[in-house]
């Protein structure tokens, strides 16, 4: 059936939804109350998630990226949503991936992957923000202005996967962005479609990842009970272990094979295992190591006994989810599948068996994500009120504490947002600073979680160990992000970090990119907009300039400083080069410094006007 693009008034700024898909991404919005998929160009609803970097500079996403697969494919970039927020060690440690990585070897960057294309490196949230900005280009041909964006992640991902996923997309220019976990958005668009109530389970096995989560649907309220997941199984997982086969079949060593031919057998293995959804065996030409030619055939038998180790570790993540939320079998009213690899027959097979009940397959599992995603942005930019989400944490939150143990303040399946503080005292005499280390995981020491961040609390007076008192408060918003809170309870010394994790790029970073971004694909707009800041900056400076003379009694002498001070920084901005943001904070800080100043001289004005006369006169 053919993909529908939808149309509407390009006057209003439209809110989207964005299942960031491992092999395939999808964009949708509401129109006229139902979430519709965009199409693209070639009338596909999917864009494939690959990226080629052409040797000019130049970038292209999907069916375009693929066709560079065959005689370029080192320039080519796929799956990279499995690299997104790990560090090089963990990249690197993903097992035939036909993909070159490196880390940069530079103090700020050295612990983030990145893909080494030869003469440029690419980080994986650099090449996410491609697909991102595909996407929103195909949403605003159809329907114009962009408004809220929301992305669905992997409900399993951790924060440091979150918050890359939300860099990915402020560098692709989305103007607000929320996240949603992808079993939940899937949950809300079949609940929402069916209007069917009761609980729910959601069997996510992407491209990438697998996530299982339970959800009660009840009259506009959707509440995850539990989650839980793997981001590191996969579809594509499926695709190395049948490359590994045929490695061993042509007579290649896995530990010395390139990275070209593996990316060729992974090509060659994903054909083979969709061909195999619909045939009981199939037939490829291939060379072997010896670069002579063979006919391999692989039985759908083969495949099924290749998958069966993978199908049984999310039987052991369904099973951790059921026992942490005491779900029993019979207490689902059903089992929805999602994601590409749920179309394979041993995978329904395999959920058949599990659940003991045949699954619901009555949704889409390629666009149900999307979809789920367009009516979420739709009713959170509308404030619609007839529907409540309550998601959960995936892991477990906490500190460090002396010793090296995991101290857990907030513990997974937690419905978000939330908040939870504890005290903590020192450990010797005379300490006077604090060091906390926030950790995410499930393990009982430090040293085998994610870290987050690290920060000091300084500036404690002296005491005997046990007598400070710390009062720590995490608080996760609806993105699932976290800030902490830590505050001495005798001095009232306090500081508030948002966490952006170890393995995230650095908030600089980011805003670098962001304005090379901008300023490749907008430089009209940008000379525009500096041209409108210049006039509108001289004439700033100049008002104030005179009113700090004629009207200098209205100041004291701390406030003139400071304006002077910020008036003298505009001057400065004004006569450099630099790009209109720099000149928009500039314009920013000295309006806020004047605000008021500018109430004071309204008022002397009124009573210079009034004074004498009858206010009850009429003009």
């Amino acid at each position: 059936m053919k993909d529908s693009t939808p149309t509407s008034s390009k006057n209003a700024a439209r809110a989207i939804g964005i299942d960031l898909g491992t092999t395939n991404s999808v964009v949708a919005c509401v129109i006229d109350g139902r979430p519709q998929v965009i199409s693209g160009d070639e009338e596909s609803a999917l864009l494939p998630s690959i990226v080629y970097y052409a040797p000019d500079g130049r970038s292209l996403v999907g069916e375009q990226a693929g066709r560079f697969a065959e005689h370029n494919p080192e320039r080519i970039l796929s799956s990279v949503k499995r690299f997104v927020g790990l560090s090089a060690d963990e990249a690197a440690a993903q097992p035939l991936t036909g993909l070159a990585l490196t880390a940069v070897a530079t103090d700020d960057q050295a612990r983030i992957a990145h893909f080494d294309l030869g003469d440029r490196s690419v980080t994986p949230v650099e090449a996410s923000a491609e697909i991102l900005r595909a996407l929103a280009e195909r949403a605003r041909a159809a329907v114009g202005t962009v408004g809220l964006t929301v992305v669905t992640v992997p409900a399993y991902f951790d924060d440091a996967q979150r918050q890359a996923t939300r860099d990915a997309a402020r560098l692709a220019g989305l103007p607000q962005v929320r996240l949603l976990n992808e079993p939940t958005a899937a949950a809300l668009a079949y609940g929402l479609a069916t209007r069917k109530s009761g609980l729910y389970a959601v069997y996510d096995w992407g491209g990438g990842t697998f996530d299982f989560s339970v959800l009660r649907l009840a009259a506009g309220v959707f509440q995850v009970k539990c989650t839980s997941g793997d981001t590191a199984l996969g579809g594509d997982d499926i695709d190395r272990v049948l490359c590994a086969e045929l490695l061993g079949a042509l007579g290649f060593d896995e530990a010395k094979v390139d990275a070209r031919s593996v990316r060729k057998l992974l090509q060659t293995a994903r054909s083979l295992k969709h061909d195999l959804s619909r045939e009981p065996a199939v037939r490829a030409q291939m060379l072997r190591a010896d670069d002579t030619e063979v006919t391999l055939e692989v039985t759908r038998e083969e495949l099924d006994q290749l998958v069966l180790p993978l199908l049984l570790r999310t039987k052991r993540i369904v099973r951790r989810a059921l026992r942490d939320a005491s779900i029993e079998l019979k207490d689902l009213d059903g089992v929805i599948l999602v994601g590409g690899a749920t179309r394979m027959p041993c995978v329904i097979s395999f959920v058949t068996e599990l659940f003991q009940r045949a699954p619901l397959c009555d949704v889409d599992p390629d666009r149900v994500v999307a979809e789920g995603a367009a009516l979420q942005a739709d009713l959170l930019q509308n404030r619609g009120k007839d529907l409540l989400l309550l998601d959960v944490l995936p892991l477990s939150l906490g500190i460090e504490t002396m010793g090296g143990g995991f101290e857990r303040l907030l513990a997974r399946n937690t419905p978000v947002p939330t908040s939870a503080h504890t005290v903590f005292t020192t450990a010797a005499d005379n300490q006077t600073g604090y060091e906390l280390h926030v950790l995410q995981g499930e393990r009982e020491m430090a040293k085998n979680c994610r870290s987050l961040a690290k920060f000091v609390l300084s500036g404690i007076p002296p005491m005997k160990a046990g007598k400070a008192r710390l009062h720590v408060a995490f608080c996760i918003d609806e993105n699932g992000l976290l800030t902490v809170t830590a505050k001495e309870a005798t001095t009232g010394t306090a500081q508030v970090v948002e966490v952006v994790p170890s393995y995230g790029l650095e908030k600089a970073q980011i805003d670098k990119m962001l304005l090379e971004a901008r300023a490749l694909r907008d430089n009209d707009i940008e000379a525009r907009k500096l041209a409108e800041f210049q006039v509108h900056g001289a004439s700033l400076v100049n008002s104030v300039s005179e009113a700090l003379i004629s009207d200098a009694d209205l100041l004291t002498e701390a406030e003139r400083v400071e304006i002077v001070g910020s008036v003298e920084r505009l001057r400065r901005g004004l006569k450099s080069e630099k790009r209109s943001l720099l000149l928009e904070l500039l314009l920013e800080d000295l309006h806020a410094l004047t605000a008021s100043f500018n109430e004071r001289k309204v008022n002397r004005s009124i009573m210079q006007a009034v004074t004498g006369k009858d206010l009850r006169e009429r003009v």
